[in-house]
């Protein structure tokens, strides 16, 4: 996606202002959501060992940032997101059924294009809860949706109690709809420009089912095949006017168990896999079932700020274009 200027931005809040509400969303919606869910903070690595498994491998393409340490012989890998690891976690701290964890994510992702939305720095929340045999189900999935949602709308709320001169309203009401359905709703669509248009008539969407093929014989979008599973996972999007579009805050999910991570490892010819320990594990059913996801930290300041670009609410590294068109709008990029 290239850069996005609409004819009109007013930037509404000062740079004071602004790092003031990114803290007064983070503060809220953490409370909020760990609330809802009974999620429990914890401190996470910045870096795993490779053959571990623990990394994730994201689109599959990605290639994590890595660096040697001397001392230790040893070469570790930045992460990429915590979608095994907090697995691993929740089994290794005995986390009991209905219980789970949070925890910042910070990574580094040196080959993303960076536009609007998208930055080098990628930070998220990444949270995982124990669930039953039973929980693994399309009806369970829903329901956590819907408690994010309305953390998310409870914190939008708070936060133009706080600052008046903002407007955007996140939509309570989920809109459910199948990957599969959505093709077939415009199948003459790419999948960002269904994403686009469902969101454009029902402002907040969760997709479900990503990674599997779909009827034409391609995914919605590529997803690891060892942590989601592809018929109960999901994206979440909200439309968001000031840049006419869809926008992911989160990809979450039902994980695998033992059938669904051995199926889609072989689809996605990655069963040279299975010798990993995070994956043995599964297969053994060594680890608990649960639920997780990231939720996009600056993402979601942006569009509760209502801000052009996403580094008027982080800090990172852009273009000397970018920065000078943003500049034009009055986009404050740090």
């Amino acid at each position: 996606m290239s850069l996005i200027y609409p004819r009109h931005y007013e930037n509404k809040l000062s740079i004071i202002e602004t790092q003031k509400a990114i803290k007064l969303v983070k503060d809220s919606f953490e409370r909020k959501l760990a609330d809802s869910l009974k999620l429990t903070r914890v401190s996470a690595p910045l870096f795993v060992e490779p053959g571990t498994g623990l990394n994730d491998n994201l689109n599959g393409i990605e290639k994590p940032v890595c660096f040697k340490l001397p001392k230790l012989n040893k070469e570790v890998e930045i992460v990429q997101s915590l979608a095994k690891w907090k697995r691993f976690a929740l089994g290794k701290y005995q986390f009991s059924e209905g219980m789970g964890i949070y925890t910042d994510m910070n990574a580094i992702r040196p080959e993303e294009e960076t536009d609007n939305l998208h930055s080098i720095y990628v930070d998220q929340w990444d949270w995982e809860k124990v669930i039953n045999i039973n929980e693994r189900s399309i009806a369970y999935l829903k329901a956590v949706v819907i408690n994010i949602i309305n953390c998310l709308a409870d914190t939008n709320d708070l936060l133009k109690q706080t600052f008046p001169l903002l407007s955007f309203e996140v939509e309570r009401d989920v809109y459910f709809i199948t990957s599969e359905d959505l093709l077939k709703m415009y199948p003459d669509f790419s999948p960002k420009e269904r994403e686009n248009a469902i969101c454009r008539e029902k402002k907040t969407v969760f997709i479900i089912g990503i990674g599997d093929k779909l009827s034409n014989g391609l995914p919605h979008d590529n997803r690891a095949p060892d942590y989601d599973d592809w018929g109960l996972n999901g994206d979440i999007l909200v439309y968001y006017p000031l840049l006419d579009m869809a926008v992911e805050l989160s990809s979450m999910g039902i994980r695998v168990d033992q059938k669904a991570i051995l199926r889609q490892l072989e689809i996605s010819n990655c069963l040279d896999r299975q010798i990993l320990p995070f994956h043995k594990a599964i297969i053994n059913n060594e680890l608990p079932l649960t639920i997780g996801g990231g939720i996009g930290q600056s993402r979601l300041c942006l569009i509760l700020l209502e801000k052009l670009h996403i580094g008027e609410v982080q800090v990172s590294t852009w273009n000397e274009e970018d920065i000078l068109a943003a500049k034009n709008y009055s986009a404050l990029i740090l």
